[in-house]
């Protein structure tokens, strides 16, 4: 089965958190870092958002 993966946009809907809040808790090891696809391109395989989104604390980043 292939993993589906999200690029920024899609991850910023999802998540509902803005670009630089999600590179600042990348920086903080606070969110997944993505894949590198290309040199300005980074995505996110839809299991680590979904599990980010399970683990994290109600109302917390």
């Amino acid at each position: 089965m292939e993993e589906k993966i999200l690029r920024l946009r899609d991850v910023m809907g999802k998540v509902g958190l803005g670009r630089t809040t999600i590179y600042k808790l990348i920086g903080e090891n606070r969110f997944p870092p993505g894949i590198l696809l290309g040199v300005r391109a980074r995505g996110w395989t839809a299991e680590s958002i979904n599990l980010w989104i399970s683990t994290r604390p109600q109302g917390r980043c």
